[in-house]
């Protein structure tokens, strides 16, 4: 006798939205949904909006060199995050294991953004390495500092497939030792081992991007962070 087809997809998806509700359990909220408490901002660019932490570039009001929203609540190590974004134009991306370069400038591990979704999902080394692993990469940063594709966590137009444009979509960083995997919307765009002692990070701070040029807006809520042993 065959299945119906749609009680099976009720059952598919209530599975897995029990699974990633355990998943986040013993995870604490990084952003309350009503104001900046706990992150630091140029307050020219950042906001809260809607209940989401919003960015915003203008033609009057460019962005020159990108600048940080910064989470104040200290460093972190080994660690699952969970954010919902929303980008509209240009680039953003989530910054982790990082740097506070000063005057809001940040350097360090990067799961990236874009509108185009060229690059969203991406790990992405700001004031770095650059592109460490492309969407549908598995990566090994060797000790010499050589980056080489090692194998395939899918297909990348299947992944890019399943961002959706303009609208809210949800990453997933774990970052365990020097590995560290990105996903979005429940699908791995990108992994990577980081043999690469003399430049790799083990602890930094975390940061949201605005990125310098065209006008853009980026949002971000439901911030959540698991600390892991």
């Amino acid at each position: 006798m065959r299945t119906p087809m749609i009680p099976l997809l009720l059952a598919i998806g209530l599975s897995c939205a029990v699974g990633a509700l355990e998943a986040q359990e013993g995870a604490v909220s990084l952003f309350n949904g009503k104001d900046l408490a706990g992150w630091d901002g140029d307050p020219k660019f950042w906001t809260v909006k809607d209940g989401a932490i919003t960015g915003v570039s203008t033609a009057e009001n460019p962005v020159k060199t990108n600048t940080f929203l910064i989470w104040k609540g200290g460093t972190v190590k080994n660690f699952e995050l969970w954010a919902k974004f929303r980008l509209e134009g240009n680039n953003s991306g989530i910054q982790y294991r990082s740097k506070d370069l000063g005057e809001w400038r940040v350097g360090g591990y990067q799961a990236d953004m874009d509108a185009a979704n060229t690059y969203t999902g991406i790990l992405y080394e700001e004031r770095g390495r650059g592109i460490l692993a492309n969407v549908g990469t598995k990566s090994t940063v060797r000790p010499n500092g050589q980056v080489q594709v090692t194998g395939s966590v899918g297909d990348p137009a299947e992944i890019k497939a399943a961002i959706r444009k303009d609208d809210w979509n949800e990453y997933r960083i774990t970052a365990r030792g020097n590995h560290l995997v990105h996903e979005i919307n429940g699908k791995v765009t990108a992994e990577l081992i980081d043999d690469d002692e003399a430049k790799r990070a083990m602890e930094g701070i975390l940061a949201l991007q605005l990125h310098s040029g065209p006008p853009m807006t980026v949002r971000f809520k439901d911030i959540r962070l698991k600390v892991l042993p």
